[in-house]
């Protein structure tokens, strides 16, 4: 019988726990940036749309570009020998 009372009365307290939890939580309002970005990646700049988001885009390039380099060299030396 005790443990019956204390496994309802844990339940309704984590219930409540979860409810106010997710009740409470802070709805923010984020700022539509798409209209922006859109306006950025179809500017006529000259740069090529995988760089135009700037130094990250440029990162995420260049370390894309070197892995590639990287693991084509050793596809190259397992092929040798």
């Amino acid at each position: 019988e005790q443990k019956r009372l204390l496994s309802k009365t844990l339940k309704i307290n984590l219930q409540q726990v979860s409810r106010r939890t997710l009740s409470s939580t802070a709805r923010r309002q984020l700022e539509n940036k798409v209209p922006v970005k859109q306006k950025m990646f179809q500017e006529d700049n000259g740069m090529p749309v995988h760089l135009k988001g700037g130094t990250t885009d440029a990162l995420l390039y260049r370390a894309t570009m070197a892995l590639t380099v990287f693991v084509k060299y050793i596809i190259y030396l397992l092929l040798l020998f």
